[in-house]
């Protein structure tokens, strides 16, 4: 059945070169994590999920910012 699909060189190509991207990503967001600091990780642990009802995101990032 798959023999009569016709797969050119530019079709594996693309398909080699975007596995490459994501997996570059995916190794890039691992290397970032294995290096991060105690205190850079205990900071993103209390980084809340959604901002406050009551603060618009301007000012919950000039508040994280004061810290």
């Amino acid at each position: 059945m798959f023999k009569r699909l016709v797969f050119e060189d530019y079709a594996a190509l693309c398909t080699l070169i975007a596995f490459a991207v994501v997996a570059l990503v995916f190794l890039g967001a691992i290397w970032r994590a294995l290096r991060m600091t105690r205190g850079q990780s205990e900071h993103m642990a209390a980084l809340p999920f959604e901002p406050s009802p009551h603060t618009s995101p301007n000012t919950a990032l000039h508040q994280a910012h004061e810290e």
